[in-house]
């Protein structure tokens, strides 16, 4: 009886309640979906009102609805003798309350389908870099916005060259109409010189929260034309025009009798773009900054330590004239410059001058005119490749290292890429005319060939693992090589030159490192060489005939120690010598008239940039010497300075037993004194007033004083 009555109640239940509750589920389902629009919250969308106010309609039903099945259960389990059975009393008016709240299900169901139920907000616009310090660009941009709150007008155009801040400018337009409201909407895009309607649609339509359901471009512009259209108030902003830009195939309203909310702001280089063939009712010329307001934008991309270093200062404002008054060229150039060394930044400003600049952080070496120009080149360089940590630092600012593995690879990509070889024991038969760079580091070896027949070599080195290793040079060992560039021998011993040397008519440097040297005399016969390096040999007396070498540009002499003749005139000989280093060498400089060469022909030198000198007796010094252009400078004077110490500065004065009453006197050691990096004094006589006077005016560079 149980189960019959059981049984019976159930199918009351079916047919009483049951069909009018069904249609319930249906919203409780309805969570199915909810699951695509949480899927859309979670990508960045945004759920249209009417959707959202549905949710809010059905939730509310669903929690009245849930409230009444309970109630129906509850019904269910009413007891009739002992039995489980339906109350049908109750069942009954469930069953009306039911009919009524089905109805409403089926009227929130149906009104739930929606054809899309989100959609993606614009992006936000990035706020443009600060320039409201700049007030030639606060007064164009006040006239712009005057000219948008012009009834009458409805085109506007920005013109100017090209880097100027056309761009710059519209976008703080549009971030300033947005804040004052002006319009309901402000939609940018870029045109550029060969324009794409498509991208330009799809950037449009994606400031509006839009999306495109059709892939026809005249499709897509009616629809973008009616959405615009659907905007009381727009502010349209082409940027980049090059030529006439067909507005209707994109879906922009063209005149003012289409849609009268809608302005459109235009930017191109040339205004006959904008006036003639564009329609704008007003241009706007945009000029380059003047130097103050170029200054104060360079100032505040590059940081203002700038100022605190008074070289770095006078660099980086000859490189923020050398911009030319473009935003675009300021920004990058000081962008890429900031908390850079001073030599990245001088060769920045040889780059900009010579208009060579492509690339801040590339590795070009080409360009440069002067040593000191190429030495900034090569620091730069040297700085960058040890950023990529390609080369390893050291202590010493003049030596670098490199990994093991980092230089086998650049010998494998130099001797495919560019015809250079490193000579290994039995290699001279992989010496072939292609070949534009040869050299033999450490090796073991008592004799060079006859003769190599290279016609395109550029570079031969060589060096030995022992100097005291005695190397046959063939007399005619270079005529096979004539369009040589670059000779270097390091540590051997050379009690001789092969005559062929004359042959090298195109040698620009020749070095001569750590060897053992006998007559050089053959040398005045290169009369192109611009380079010659004598570091660490031993040779005693430069030959008089040197001083044929009128090309020269370099001279580095350092810790030829055994160095005491130099014949008179011949340093002065070197009218293009811009470097001189004598380091640790030569020290027996004499007056004029002497046997020696004399201080006084540094003043021939007037291109001379860097030198390294030691002066054992301060009244050597000629009182017209000078040292204005001295960019790099290690001069010691008196004798009991030692050239060991790791150079950490490129402008170092020392002074021993110095007579500062000379200071007077002698105006260049006083330029020195104020431009100096690294100063030490030792038992200086004469008096402190002439140094005082200097202290009063100040040592601006002076970075470590040492008594």
């Amino acid at each position: 009886m149980v189960e019959i009555g059981v049984s019976v109640a159930a199918k009351v239940s079916e047919y009483l309640v049951d069909p009018v509750v069904r249609p319930l589920g249906y919203l409780f389902n309805y969570g199915i979906g909810s699951r695509t629009l949480d899927e859309a919250k979670g990508n960045g969308l945004v759920i249209f009102d009417d959707v959202s106010k549905w949710l809010a309609r059905a939730d509310g039903f669903i929690q009245d609805a849930s409230k009444f099945l309970e109630d129906e259960k509850a019904a269910r389990k009413s007891c009739f003798n002992g039995l489980m059975c339906p109350n049908l009393k109750s069942r009954y008016q469930l069953s009306r309350a039911a009919r009524k709240k089905a109805g409403v299900a089926d009227k929130i169901h149906g009104d739930g389908h929606f054809e899309t139920v989100s959609y993606r907000t614009p992006l936000p616009e990035i706020n443009s870099a600060p320039s409201e310090t700049l007030k030639s660009r606060i007064s164009i941009l006040n006239e712009v916005m005057e000219a948008l709150g012009d009834a009458n007008i409805n085109k506007i155009g920005v013109w100017g060259l090209g880097g100027v801040g056309k761009s710059m400018l519209v976008k703080q337009v549009a971030q300033k109409a947005a804040q004052e409201k002006l319009f309901d909407k402000v939609v940018t895009a870029s045109v550029l010189q060969t324009p794409d309607l498509k991208r330009i649609q799809q950037q449009i339509a994606e400031k509006l929260g839009m999306k495109f359901d059709v892939e026809i471009e005249e499709d897509r512009a009616i629809r973008l034309h009616q959405r615009l259209k659907g905007e009381k108030t727009i502010l349209v902003i082409l940027d980049d025009l090059w030529a006439e830009l067909d507005l209707d195939k994109i879906g922009i309203p063209s005149r003012a009798n289409h849609h009268k909310g809608c302005k459109l702001l235009l930017t191109s280089s040339n205004k006959d773009v904008l006036s003639n063939q564009m329609g704008t009712q007003k241009e706007f010329l945009l000029q380059h900054l003047q130097e103050d307001e170029a200054w104060i934008l360079f100032k505040n991309k590059a940081g203002d330590s700038i100022e605190n270093i008074p070289d770095l200062k006078r660099t980086a404002m000859e490189v923020a004239k050398e911009c030319s008054g473009l935003p675009i060229a300021i920004v990058t150039v000081a962008t890429a410059l900031k908390n850079k060394s001073e030599s990245i930044w001088k060769d920045a400003l040889q780059q900009l001058k010579t208009r060579t600049l492509t690339n801040i952080s590339g590795m070009e070496t080409k360009g440069t005119n002067t040593l000191e120009e190429a030495r900034d080149r090569i620091e730069a360089l040297v700085e960058r490749l040890q950023s990529s940590n390609l080369l390893l630092h050291t202590e010493d600012k003049e030596f670098v290292r490199m990994h093991d593995v980092i230089r086998n690879v650049a010998l494998e990509i130099a001797s495919k890429e560019h015809h250079e070889y490193t000579f290994q024991k039995g290699g001279w038969s992989k010496v072939n005319d292609e070949l534009k760079k040869f050299t033999m580091r450490h090796v073991d070896v008592s004799e060079l060939p006859g003769g190599l027949v290279c016609p395109n070599l550029e570079l031969f080195g060589c060096s030995l693992n022992t100097i005291s290793s005695l190397l046959e040079i063939p007399n005619t060992f270079f005529e096979g090589m004539k369009q040589l560039k670059v000779l270097d021998f390091t540590s051997m011993n050379l009690p001789s030159l092969p005559s062929s040397l004359k042959c090298l008519s195109n040698l620009r440097t020749l070095c001569l490192d750590g060897c053992q040297l006998g007559d050089i005399a053959i040398i005045a016969e290169l009369k192109q060489l611009e380079i010659l390096s004598l570091i660490n040999s031993d040779i005693e007396q430069l030959p008089r005939k040197i001083a044929k070498l009128t090309q020269l540009r370099l001279l580095d002499l350092w810790c030829s120690s055994k160095l005491e003749v130099i014949p008179p005139d011949v340093i002065s000989s070197f009218a293009r010598l811009e470097d001189l280093r004598m380091g640790n060498s030569f020290t027996q400089w004499e007056m004029e008239g002497k046997s020696n060469a004399c201080l006084s022909e540094l003043n021939n030198l007037t291109l001379l940039t860097s030198l390294d000198i030691q002066i054992p007796n301060a009244k050597l010094l000629p009182e017209d010497i000078a040292f204005d252009n001295l960019v790099r400078f290690k001069i010691f004077i008196g004798d009991v300075w030692l050239w060991e110490e790791i150079s950490k500065t490129d402008r170092i004065l020392k002074l021993n037993k110095f007579d500062t009453s000379l200071l007077h006197v002698v105006d260049g050691m006083s330029k020195l004194l104020k431009r100096s990096e690294d100063l030490h004094l030792h038992e200086l006589s004469g008096g402190t007033d002439a140094l005082s006077k200097l202290d009063g005016e100040g040592f601006p560079t002076l970075k470590h004083l040492k008594g």
